[in-house]
This record gives structure tokens, sequence and C-alpha cells, in this order.
């Protein structure tokens, strides 16, 4: 007899549909999966037999067929291994094949038949609503990340015994429900770090609310203890709350990597990452023998926080031109090719010098000239060009901390940068996947950047005084773009220009 029961697979940051067809035939006993299984996916048919028999079903020991179509992609994981177990059951006339048409079946299986938590359940859920299904059964574990998706019922499930029964009416699974909105309220009474914790470095702290507003990407450059991983922790406090789209964008991209939290149901807060300096490139930006996502995608409408950038690796370092350029990674395999969104704002910090006291009123610097461009030159000219902001961080004096009182709340300054990032939306709301000044291409700046002749000779003198690149002089309009929109002016004025100049001037001071 033949059953089909309908699952679904994650290629990348999307699912497809998988039809598992079993066959139960008579000839030589052996179960034979077909279809483009994974080494997880073949082992499944020895898990599922022993929850099968420990969840008390038979199934003869004939000749078993099960195919995984579309037949021609691969399978990976274990989710695949309820609808076998359910599909096998129905083929031994233990459930209505006409019952598996309602539902989209997806969990791990234990030897004892219970059901096991995986990853991914968000982009099956996206997928099974997209294809017009109505019910989704999953593990009980991953039931709230699946009812995100509204329009679709949600069964969460113990067993594969629960399953059976309910497909043949014995039981009631009840259809699991969450509530977005109270969601997004925790997330933002959440406490966070808070710039009102940080004392002086008002410069810094004005970059850093520039790179929000903008989306800009920004390295801090000071010595020891100045307060440049705590300024860092800070930036995704000010961020424009996330949207809906962004929060089932980015909870995606965690499912499918496994970071998504027990019970979890949605990221509702811009996430911080924060990789050490030993990280590889491949950790960094993903990849693998099965491609997953990395860093910079984990870190996708967020922050991606670099400590002492000079410490990594340079292939890890550069193989973050792409995504800065691109907001996306391309992993190309001889199977396939992938795409994984990578829209992050980078912030990095460094030393000036090995030691860290160049320049300091507090410690001699002992560092030799050649030390100094030795290890400066391990940031590459191409890589600070995609970099807008160059912050310039020094060292508090002990005496002031103690009078110095604490700056503006988050609140405060996370208000200004919404503002200013709804004029770059409404700016940019006919343009698809545009939504702030930093995505700009140069044809777009050429539209929507005009400069004043006073303003145009004002940034061509520093053109060639600096010896900026052109990706430099675009990048410095795209600043000064998000500098105006901040105190709320439709032109560039001269002092926009001027402060957008200003951030670059480490091109000269620390990498002439």
């Amino acid at each position: 007899m033949l059953a089909t029961a309908h699952s679904a697979a994650v290629l990348g940051l999307d699912a497809y549909h998988v039809a598992v067809e079993c066959d139960i035939a008579t000839g030589q006993p052996g179960v034979n999966v077909v279809g483009m299984p994974s080494a997880a996916v073949k082992e499944s048919r020895d898990r599922v037999w022993a929850a099968i028999k420990n969840a008390h079903f038979h199934v003869p020991a004939k000749r078993i067929t099960i195919n995984l179509a579309p037949a021609e992609i691969r399978k990976e994981g274990a989710a695949l291994d309820l609808p076998i177990a359910v599909g096998l059951i129905a083929a031994a006339g233990g459930v209505s094949p006409e019952a598996l048409t309602q539902y989209t079946l997806v969990g791990e299986l234990g030897l004892d038949g219970a059901l096991k938590p995986l990853r991914g359940v968000l982009p099956i859920a996206v997928h099974t609503r997209r294809e017009g299904k109505r019910s989704l059964i999953v593990p009980v574990e991953n039931a709230n990340e699946a009812a995100v998706v509204d329009s679709l019922r949600i069964h969460p499930a113990q067993s594969l015994r629960e399953v059976v029964d309910f497909l043949n009416g014995g039981t009631e699974l009840p259809t699991h429900t969450v509530d977005v909105v109270s969601l997004f309220a925790e997330a933002a009474r959440q406490g966070v770090a808070d710039f009102a914790d940080v004392k002086g470095q008002e410069t810094a702290k004005r970059a850093l609310e520039v790179a929000a507003a903008g989306g800009h990407n920004v390295i801090m450059v000071g010595p020891p203890g100045s307060g440049k991983t705590m300024l860092a922790k800070r930036l995704s406090s000010i961020l424009p709350p996330m949207t809906l789209e962004e929060a089932l964008e980015t909870t995606k991209i965690h499912s499918i990597a496994g970071t998504l939290g027990p019970q979890s149901a949605l990221i509702a807060h811009r996430p911080f990452r924060s990789p050490h300096h030993t990280v590889s490139d491949v950790a960094l930006i993903g990849g693998g023998m099965h491609p997953r996502p990395g860093e910079v995608s984990l870190a996708h409408h967020g922050v991606l926080f670099l400590d002492e950038m000079p410490e990594f690796k340079r292939n890890a370092l550069e193989v973050l031109r792409q995504p800065l350029e691109d907001g996306q990674v391309t992993i190309s395999r001889a199977a396939m090719s992938l795409s994984f969104p990578a829209q992050f704002t980078l912030c990095g910090s460094m030393n000036p010098c090995p030691c860290g006291f160049l320049g300091s009123t507090v410690k001699e610097c002992h560092c030799t000239p050649a030390m100094i461009q030795k290890y400066r030159t391990r940031l590459s000219g191409p890589l600070l060009d995609r970099i807008d902001l160059h912050v310039e961080v020094p060292q508090v004096k002990i005496e002031e901390l103690a009078g110095l009182g604490g700056g503006e709340p988050s609140a405060l300054i996370r208000e200004r940068v919404s503002r200013a990032r709804a004029i770059q939306t409404q700016r940019f709301a006919a343009l698809e996947g545009h939504h702030c000044n930093a995505h700009m291409t140069s044809r777009m700046i050429r539209e929507t950047c005009p400069l004043g002749r006073e303003t145009q000779s004002l940034l061509e003198r520093a053109m060639r005084s600096l010896g900026l690149s052109a990706r430099a002089y675009d990048r410095i309009i795209k600043v000064a773009r998000t500098i105006a929109d901040l105190a709320g002016s439709d032109a560039i004025a001269p002092p926009h220009i001027a402060e957008a100049i200003n951030y670059r001037n480490l091109d000269r001071a620390l990498w002439e």
C-alpha cells in the first residue's frame, strides 16, 4: 500500500515542500530511503523503526521504499522523522491517507517515540502558509517559534502516539498561539546597556548616533580603558525598534543556525554579536560542508562588534568586504549556491599602537615606528574604505570621572535616530531593499544628495588634502546626508559636510 505524508525541509534561508512517499510491497524485507537523503536522513530508518515499535504501532516486515520528493535536492537534518513514521503507519493501514493531506508534519523522533525539537521551524511555517496549507504539526518546544506566523494553525505534539491519535480523530491537539504585540513589548522592557552609564566621550557618542541613524559602519580608536567596548555594547540600544518583517527575517536566520533559545518565539530586539578574535573566516562569513549562516548573518538588522580588529586573522577580516558592500553573503558550492542576508552595522575597535598608549597622557608608549606601522596595516585600505566613521576615543582622566555626570539616556538618542530613519524610509519608499542612507548607490547619491557650490568646494579640498578614494567620497556624502537628516535639513550644508569629513581624519592620521 502507498501513503504520502507532507513535510518541508530548509534550503538556505527558505524552506521547500517535501512529499514523503511510503510504499509497502511484498518482497525481501528491508527499508530503502531514496531521494538524495543525507546521512542523518538515512539513519532515520533505524530511529523511525524503533519509535514505531515502542509507540506500539505495527508495520509489517516487507519490502519498504521511502521516497523523498523532489529527488534532485539533498535532504538534511532529522525533521523528516515524523512524516516518515506517520507515512509508514498510514501505508500499513494505521492512519487514513486522506487525513495526511491536511497537515504538514515536522519533527525528530526519539527511540521511544517522543518528539524532539529541531532547527529551522520558522522558515518551514512561513513556507507552509505560502503554500496555502492551514495546519502544521511540530514538537512542543518549537510551537512558539512557529506560531508567530499568522493565518496558520499550529498543533504542538509530544509524541508519535499523540500525532497518530490526532490524525485518526481520537484525541485533540489544541491550536497554539502567541501574542506578537506582547513579544515586542517584552523586548522593549528588557534591561539593556544604556548610554547614560557612559561618562564623557561626547564625540564618540555623537559618532555612534550618526552611525545608528544612517546604518553606517564605525571604528573607534583609542587606548585601553577609554570606553570603546562600553560604547559599542550600547550601540544596539539606540537603533530603531525592529519591525515585524525584520524580526521574522532575523528569527529565521537564528532558527536555521540553531541559536534560538528553547521555547523562544521571536527575536524582537536588535541582535548584538561579538565574536572572539580567533574566529575563522567560515564561522564569521558562513559556510561549511552544509552551509550555515555565519556571524555576519546572525547580526542581520543589528550590530557586529569586532573588538581589537587588528588581532583578527587577515582572511577573516577580508571576507567582510563583500557583505559590507552588498548586504548579503553568497556561498557557492559545487552542488548549490546559497545566499544569506547580512545587513548589519559593523562596529570595530582598535588601539592606536600595539601597546595602546600612543598619544596617551597617562602612560608612555614604547612602540617603535616599524611596530606601529605593522600593527596598523593589519587593516587593509579596501576594508577601511567600507567603514564610514573613524572615531578617536581618548582616555578620560581619572580626576574627571568623579565629577562627570551621566550622559543622555539611550531612549532620547533613539528618538532622534528614529526620526532620521523615518525620513530615510520615506525617501526610499519606492526602492525595495533600501531603508537607510548607508545603502545608497552612487546613482541614488546623485539623485538625493545634491551639493551646493560652497559645499562641493569644501569636499573637493578635503579629498585632495586627505588623499581619499572615490569610495570614501561617496561615503562622506552619505554620512553628511545622515547628519542633515538628524538636523531636519532638506539640503546638505557645509557644516554637515565638515562633520562628515572630520570622521575620515584617521585616513590621514593613522594610515597615511
